[in-house]
């Protein structure tokens, strides 16, 4: 059978491809100034100005976002009538975590395998290269038939909201008669998916205070009241013995409907060590896609090195909570709130702050847009057929851009299938798949430009 000239087109591009993923890997672009410099999310954001500029993209921006990062737009005007389409992704990455744990650098990008390993390979700086070589294909098979904007976040990990409020305050600016977030993936390598719901998040931050300073615990312990025992007690009140979430007055017992996920591929693609048991009930599915899900993600106590035998007067936690279709994040975190202030032992001082927070996210894939992708996507992976799957991450984007533009279609589709590892040491990401999503993203504007002649 002969490949469609843009098949042809994006492998021939992958080379190229492959040296700017390296380039842009290479920037240390966590959005964290207490951690890592703000110079390389600049740096990182200017790089990705400078390619727009290169393709021809016209008012490339960086624009300065409410919670002091910055999101890079651009431009590329399409032919008389054409609709809109903009193209999303994010050059902020994830912190590397250990390390000594990855097996090449993180921050290099590294071929073995057959993946490609770095940070952000996946999650989601190939995302943003994903757009590139899907517009650079359409470029050398007769244009782009479409007008494409395309936004490039700096915050997305941190889940701070930045671009949401400046969107927000500008809201012409993302305007679009349908939207492509290229930040989620395939349920399998290989299968070609939409993400159909998305999961929001609310972020906490809370600190229990018990005493005025640390004591001895030969001289004070037993009755003085330790901090971190009230911390450890306050979390434990989260989930039941099961594991499941156990937040007051958060419904715990949705059902997912759709693709399913079989417990034993769910446990080899989370690399669950042998004979440790799932957590909660239901499919998984259920628990990953339609329910809830609380996860303690940081405890501020004394390292085992160096610890001293002291009752601890102060403790710190920051807590992440998972809120599925159909729950609103701001109650959640109401609930959340209250149940932290409720459940803390001993009278212990409490202290609550958010830190983040989006909502959940549900797509309409019966529209004009969804069957677009489904033909392309049924060309760049010969013999199959879009599925369709939810996905347990958050992108507060995505409700943003609803609210603002409700006419408007959001289709989800991305890099991060299971082998990636997004979020983990060695994030890798497959060329195969970076090369059949592009060759399906520029399938799909072709096609997409088609159906609104017709």
């Amino acid at each position: 059978m002969t490949a469609h000239p843009i098949s042809e087109t994006v492998a021939s591009l992958m080379p190229r491809a492959k040296a700017e993923l390296t380039e842009l890997v290479a920037f240390q672009s966590v959005a964290d100034p207490a951690v890592f410099p703000k110079s390389e999310c600049e740096a990182a954001a200017a790089w990705v100005a400078d390619a727009l500029h290169a393709e021809g993209f016209q008012d490339v921006a960086l624009l300065d976002t409410p919670d002091d990062t910055q999101s890079v737009y651009g431009f590329l005007p399409g032919p008389a009538g054409a609709p809109t389409v903009l193209l999303y992704a994010h050059y902020d990455v994830q912190p590397p975590l250990d390390e000594s744990a990855w097996i090449s650098p993180p921050f290099e990008l590294t071929e073995r395998d057959g993946r490609w390993f770095g940070r952000g390979a996946a999650d989601c700086k190939g995302g943003f290269v994903m757009h590139l070589l899907a517009l650079r294909a359409l470029k050398a098979n007769g244009g782009v038939p479409v007008s494409v904007k395309v936004i490039a976040e700096g915050s997305e990990e941190q889940g701070t909201g930045g671009l949401e409020q400046y969107a927000q305050a500008h809201p012409e600016l993302l305007a679009a008669d349908t939207v492509v977030i290229g930040d989620t993936g395939n349920f399998r390598v290989g299968l070609p998916t939409v993400t159909s719901t998305l999961r929001g998040m609310t972020m906490l931050r809370i600190q229990l205070d018990t005493l005025e300073g640390n004591l001895h615990s030969g001289q004070f312990g037993g009755a003085a009241p330790d901090a971190l025992a009230a911390m450890i007690q306050l979390l434990a009140s989260l989930r039941a013995e099961d594991g499941t979430t156990t937040v007051d007055g958060l419904t715990t017992d949705a059902k997912w409907d759709g693709l399913q996920y079989p417990e034993e591929e769910f446990r080899k693609d989370a690399k669950v060590l042998d004979g440790v048991e799932l957590i909660s009930t239901g499919t998984v599915a259920d628990r990953i896609w339609a329910r809830p899900a609380v996860t303690v993600i940081g405890i501020d106590c004394p390292a085992v090195v160096g610890a001293t035998p002291s009752v601890q007067a102060s403790a710190r936690a920051q807590i992440s909570l998972r809120v599925p279709p159909g729950m609103d994040a701001g109650e959640a975190t109401k609930l959340l709130t209250a149940h932290l202030r409720a459940h803390a032992p001993w009278g212990a001082r409490v202290s609550v702050e958010q830190v983040g927070q989006g909502q959940p996210f549900r797509a309409d894939i019966t529209s004009p847009a969804y069957t677009a992708m489904a033909d392309a996507m049924r060309i760049a992976y010969p013999g199959q057929e879009m599925q369709s799957s939810g996905m347990g991450g958050s992108i507060p984007l995505c409700n943003a851009l609803s609210e603002l533009y409700p006419e408007a279609e959001i289709l989800l589709i991305g890099l991060s299938e299971p082998e990636a590892q997004i979020h983990a040491v060695n994030e890798s990401v497959s060329p195969e798949e970076l090369e059949r999503l592009s060759v399906a993203e520029a399938l799909f504007l072709q096609n997409y430009a088609a159906s609104k002649k017709a």
